[in-house]
């Protein structure tokens, strides 16, 4: 692939090109993932280090009560681990409704009652132990060091801790950990979590085994039942990742891989498929047809997917059905050029996230994924070892369907890791974030590298777009003001943002130049957060 490394768009990023490299939202991240490399690890060692880091430095997204998501070249092939967590055994329609009254749709937004039992940490560890080099002990030494000492504040964690603030004050542990004096920390102000440094420690002193059946599970249970929740430390015993075999789907010479259901990675596979049909590539770059055709696309991707996609034996459809070369092609043709339209599901049957990258000189790849869901998840917050919980429960449903809630069942999950290979053999390991912003954003950057060759800080850099639901379309004030009134005048019902944190997520992209030991990688993280690629 020959980019063009002519930036168009407003940016204060260049390509990072080197032969290790770690990308993350938060350059702490990415330098501690550099150390373990420098150190002699791999890249497997580099992102579970840059994780750890994460749940500290970026506690609006992330927490050592998280859920993960990872695809990895491990130098010969393709792996997939889903991380994400399990409803506790007391859960059920029933349980909700009797706690919450007989009209409630989903389990609660915050609170304990919204936690599944979290996978994170359940990944670090099985990562480490299948493909690390390094002691696991090593790689949470940075994150432990930074929560014990403390960090200076950046500008977009604390707006994302500002706006939470009101909301959660009052969920249990969240004062205590997050609003040190009363409040949220002011930009530049020191933030010490030492509750978290103790739980990092249990965690690296027993490879995370503290966390699933010892004093970090125990403690978590004691929280729970003290605060009105059902969690158990018999669901954390019970709790084990899963290796699965990634999705893959063909464009333009290359395969997307994305992680299968209960997650929506499936979303960008069906809209590249459909946008397969058109000749993305004679459209304007940065003109109203080539945005209007990819937003048509995602409707129809997100139609389908909000319909069918959960834990996959609940699923009445496949995802290879989802998938059907033939299937696409019919719904492809259900876009008109020049109107939006509001979608509906067709018929396949037949008869506050974080996101990391990091590679080696040897070739591993790692597309690494973990998320509290929204901003600081369920705001419950164990004081204890710090571990603050996602929300996850919240996606799950009441009533009977693909995504009803039951006892250690998954519900639909948004964050999805993405891989791109040629061949058979890698290309690129990247994610973007934010909710149902991923898919959209893997879309919209592979377009622009696949289809127009724009390099990956440009395609990084260029204004997106994001579908919410019916004709409804937020894009970023840095988008044309003719592609804006273009996609006006079809029908789309816009709204410009001028926040992009807010609505457009954030990524980063490793893309390998060749061999890794002598041309190494292009490496981009996006300017919408606070983030750093880097390398050696």
């Amino acid at each position: 692939m020959h980019f063009d490394f002519a930036n168009p768009y407003p940016s204060v990023r260049t390509p990072v090109f080197a032969r290790n490299v770690c990308s993350t939202s938060h350059p702490l991240a990415a330098q501690a993932g550099l150390r373990m490399l420098q150190q002699g690890g791999n890249a497997v060692d580099a992102a579970v280090a840059a994780a750890a880091v994460m749940t500290i430095v970026e506690p609006v997204s992330n927490g050592l009560g998280s859920d993960a998501f990872c695809i990895l070249w491990d130098g010969r092939q393709l792996h997939g681990l889903n991380a994400s967590g399990r409803a506790p055994a007391s859960w059920s329609p029933g349980y909700f409704q009797a706690k919450y009254g007989k009209d409630a749709a989903h389990p609660p937004k915050r609170g304990l009652d919204s936690v599944t039992v979290p996978g994170a940490v359940s990944a670090w560890a099985a990562l480490s132990e299948r493909f690390g080099k390094l002691p696991f002990a090593d790689l949470i030494a940075p994150a432990i060091d930074i929560a014990e000492r403390g960090y200076l504040l950046p500008v977009v964690v604390q707006q994302k801790w500002e706006a939470a603030t009101e909301e959660l004050r009052s969920q249990p542990g969240f004062a205590d950990a997050f609003l040190p004096w009363g409040r949220a920390p002011r930009v530049g102000e020191l933030f010490q979590f030492k509750a978290a440094a103790r739980g990092l420690r249990a965690i690296a002193q027993t490879r995370g085994a503290a966390f699933y059946g010892g004093e970090i599970a125990a403690a978590i249970a004691r929280f729970s039942a003290a605060h009105g929740g059902s969690l158990t430390a018999q669901d954390f015993a019970a709790y084990q990742p899963e290796w699965v075999t990634p999705l893959a789907r063909n464009y333009r010479g290359h395969t997307l891989h994305e992680i299968p259901p209960n997650g929506q990675g499936i979303a960008a596979l069906i809209a590249l498929g459909i946008l397969e049909k058109f000749d993305i590539a004679g459209m304007e770059v940065d003109g109203v047809d080539s945005q209007h055709v990819q937003i048509e696309a995602m409707k129809l991707a997100f139609a389908d997917v909000y319909r069918y996609v959960g834990e996959p034996g609940s699923m009445e459809v496949t995802a290879e059905q989802l998938l059907d070369d033939a299937y696409l092609s019919e719904r492809a043709k259900l876009i008109d050029l020049g109107r939006a339209q509001d979608f509906g599901a067709g018929n396949p049957v037949k008869g506050g996230t974080i996101y990391l990258t990091a590679a080696d000189e040897n070739g591993m790849m790692v597309s690494f994924i973990q998320s509290n869901y929204m901003g600081f998840g369920s705001g419950a917050v164990e004081p204890d070892f710090g571990i603050s919980l996602q929300n996850r429960g919240h996606g799950f449903a009441l009533a009977p369907g693909h995504n009803q809630v039951a006892p250690g069942k998954r519900p639909f999950h948004t964050i999805i890791p993405a891989f791109l290979t040629k061949d058979g053999e890698p290309v690129m390991s990247f994610g973007v974030m934010g909710a149902n912003m991923q898919p959209q954003g893997h879309v919209q950057t592979l377009v622009r590298m696949l289809d127009y060759g724009q390099n990956p800080q440009a395609a990084c850099d260029a204004p997106r777009w994001r579908y919410n639901a019916g004709l409804e379309l937020n894009v970023e004030s840095a988008m044309r003001s003719a592609t804006i009134e273009g996609l006006a005048a079809r029908g789309h019902r816009m709204e410009v943002i001028q926040d992009s944190y807010q609505d457009f997520g954030a990524g980063q992209f490793i893309w390998r130049a060749g061999d890794p030991k002598v041309e190494g990688y292009v490496a981009a993280s996006d300017a919408r957060r606070d983030g750093l690629a880097a390398g050696f």
